[in-house]
């Protein structure tokens, strides 16, 4: 099958661009032809590497910009022949939708931050990719309906973004609590930092990293500074890798407010952390709804303080949910996932061409 992937631009550290690039990779393994169509970024020499092609389109959002965008992806899907095109940003929905309508080929959408308002673009696939079942609820209270949805839960296992790169365990001072994610108010930062502000009271050996880069970064650091556990809680940035310090870490935490289907999730299960994470959107999925890492309410640092605890306390119950990271940890493998969507893929063909 020959398919375009259409994405707004291919720099790291954001999840959605991190997933298709790693279906992209994983669909040329499986045999298929594949081009990634974008803004350009990072992962163009990855996705070269991996024999996807790549394709310059300006997603910028301005008139004449897109209207050039329009014109450049209908040429592009024309002259390479698509016989499929899988947008994963609400622009690349909308400068894809009319193409795949001229040329009668399949639009494929993928919803991977539905909790934006502009989410409801992504209704313009043939059929609409949901990245666990909870965004499949929040898309049909939207309108959009359950015969076009399909639901494909996220999984890293074996992405070619991991290929060659060095696993050896970063040495953190232990115990070791981590979290990994963007600095953003809908990860639930203050609170952790709140939870560990009680947990350094009763642990005061205990050290908490946290990785990432984001506009709330400043305001966090200020935060922990203030904290009687300041000088146990670590900001270590943005990393191109954190998986080296998630297999260095004792327990991976993510706190978050609302949060579709973390890939970090499938990383710190396949590092075996221990996991504590709030029951929110597509969380509980990912963690096999509580067998393979602890659920805790959202916006509750002292139930979060308390779990912290009773796992520090507890070697048995910590090595215990280590080794519970690993429960189905297969189906969080990326050829689970290119199989699946590349079903999804055959589907909207024939519901564009029915024999």
């Amino acid at each position: 099958m020959r398919i375009l992937q259409l994405l707004n631009h291919t720099r790291r550290l954001n999840g959605h661009v991190h997933a298709a690039v790693d279906l992209a990779c994983a669909q040329t393994k499986l045999g298929h032809s594949v081009a990634m169509a974008s803004g350009g970024g990072d992962f163009d020499a990855l996705l070269a590497a991996n024999h996807v092609e790549t394709m310059l389109v300006n997603h910028e959002r301005r008139p004449v910009t897109l209207v050039k965008g329009l014109g450049t992806l209908y040429r592009l899907a024309r002259g390479w022949k698509a016989e499929v095109v899988h947008a994963h940003m609400m622009t690349s929905a909308v400068l894809a939708w009319p193409v795949c309508k001229a040329l009668g080929i399949p639009l494929i959408t993928t919803v991977h931050n539905e909790f934006e308002k502009g989410s409801i673009l992504m209704g313009l696939g043939t059929r609409v990719i949901a990245v666990s079942a909870a965004v499949g609820r929040s898309m049909q209270k939207r309108g959009i309906s359950k015969s076009r949805l399909d639901v494909i839960l996220n999984g890293t296992i074996g992405a070619a973004r991991f290929d060659g790169k060095d696993r050896t365990p970063r040495r953190l001072n232990f115990p070791a609590i981590i979290f990994v994610g963007g600095q953003h108010p809908r990860k639930g930062i203050p609170d952790l930092l709140a939870a560990f502000d009680t947990v350094y009271d009763k642990h005061p050996e205990t050290r908490l990293y946290l990785l990432g880069d984001g506009p709330h970064l400043d305001a966090y650091m200020s935060q922990a500074n203030a904290m009687k556990c300041a000088s146990a809680v670590t900001f270590m940035g943005a990393q191109d890798d954190p998986f080296p310090f998630l297999l260095g870490a004792d327990i991976f935490v993510l706190p978050s407010h609302a949060d579709p289907a973390p890939l970090v999730l499938s990383e710190a299960r396949e590092a075996g952390c221990a996991i504590l994470a709030t029951d929110v959107d597509g969380i509980p999925e990912l963690l096999e709804y509580g067998k393979a890492g602890i659920l805790i309410p959202a916006r509750d640092p002292p139930r979060l303080a308390e779990a912290l605890c009773s796992l520090l306390e507890n070697g048995e119950a910590l090595q215990e949910w280590k080794q519970k990271s690993q429960f189905n940890i297969e189906q969080l493998r990326i050829d689970r996932v290119a199989r699946q969507t590349l079903e999804v893929y055959a589907a909207a063909r024939r519901q564009v061409h029915p024999t």
